[in-house]
């Protein structure tokens, strides 16, 4: 099957970021034909005279629509697009020049109808986002609750780089209303239907992760209210791995209260744990100020993460309340 490519980016108030996604793409080196497809998801500060501008240089589609959401945006590009293979991607993401030909070359040699790809710093990041980067993505922390199985099967491809058929779309109606969690709820709803998913390591892209510590708080939070969701709606994925945050974060409690009463071996466990961190994060980014900076995303990440897993897991599954009028907050309305 020859594959043509169309790639699919929801955008609402950052024609700035388009500016630079846009400007990587223009410096992608590839011979494979394929189209962008910019989806305005009801933005003040639209992204339109930034697509006039690169139109001239590569093959742009720009739909404005009503405010519905990320996932809803998504599903409107992939109806909209001329191609049989959907790359998704967000508009904070940069991509390096070899990205569309290593993602075909994988397709080629291993087909599947869904992909998904790793993300990671671009030199020009912030320090701040360099350490969130390395705490979203280390497999000392929920980065390896994420996983990065190569395996063909059960990898859970996340929508700011993602691939899709546009077989896979059609039949499974694509993403649904909740936000975050709207693309591994994808994934199983294509696992159910049959179709194959695959991670392809050399498919990077640069993830600027806008972001703040309060707003990587709130990203974070929202990550562990939506797991028991998940777990609720599609209960054969639960993973004991998905407390492990929850775990850590009363562990730490439980440590703090023993080292008052002069008991230190589980906070010692917990500065051992912090120290390989820094290590780690130290290898990773050469930089003593985002290992250090690291220290802080991490805690801050299993705080969010597992104060949302706890109290989503209270709401839904102990007290069985309704996930949509409960939180309605992770919920788009379609219009």
């Amino acid at each position: 099957m020859q594959l043509n490519y169309s790639f699919i980016i929801p955008v609402y108030n950052r024609p700035d970021e388009i500016e630079e996604l846009l400007s990587s793409f223009k410096a992608m080196a590839t011979n494979l034909n394929y189209e962008i497809v910019i989806v305005e998801d009801g933005s003040t500060a639209t992204s339109k005279k930034v697509v006039e501008h690169y139109s001239a240089s590569l093959n742009i589609s720009y739909f404005f629509k009503e405010n519905t959401g990320p996932g809803d945006s998504r599903n409107y590009g992939m109806q909209k697009a001329k191609g049989n293979y959907f790359i998704i991607l967000d508009s904070d993401v940069l991509l390096p020049v070899n990205y569309l030909n290593a993602v075909n070359n994988s397709l080629e040699n291993n087909y599947v109808d869904c992909f998904g790809g790793p993300d990671g710093a671009h030199a020009s990041f912030s320090n701040l986002q360099k350490a969130i980067n390395f705490s979203m993505t280390s497999f000392i922390t929920t980065g390896g609750i994420r996983g990065h199985k190569a395996a063909v099967g059960k990898f859970q491809p996340r929508s700011f780089n993602m691939g899709l058929s546009k077989k896979a779309f059609l039949a499974s109606k694509g993403f649904g209303r909740i936000h975050p969690g709207e693309d591994p709820d994808l994934s199983i709803r294509l696992w159910k239907l049959g179709f194959k998913t695959k991670l392809i390591p050399e498919a990077v892209v640069f993830h600027k992760r806008r972001i703040s510590w309060k707003k990587f708080y709130q990203q974070v939070y929202k990550f562990g209210l939506v797991r028991p969701i998940l777990n609720l709606w599609h209960p054969h994925t639960k993973k004991i791995t998905y407390w492990f945050p929850s775990l850590f974060l009363l562990g730490l409690a439980v440590s703090l209260i023993l080292a008052i009463c002069k008991t230190y071996l589980l906070l010692q466990l917990y500065l051992l744990y912090f120290i390989a961190a820094f290590v780690l994060a130290l290898f990773d980014t050469k930089q003593i100020k985002v290992a250090v900076m690291a220290l802080p995303a991490i805690l801050i990440q299993f705080t969010g993460y597992g104060t949302g897993f706890l109290k989503s897991t209270l709401a839904v599954s102990l007290l069985k309340k309704a996930p949509e009028s409960y939180f309605p907050k992770l919920f788009f309305k379609r219009k």
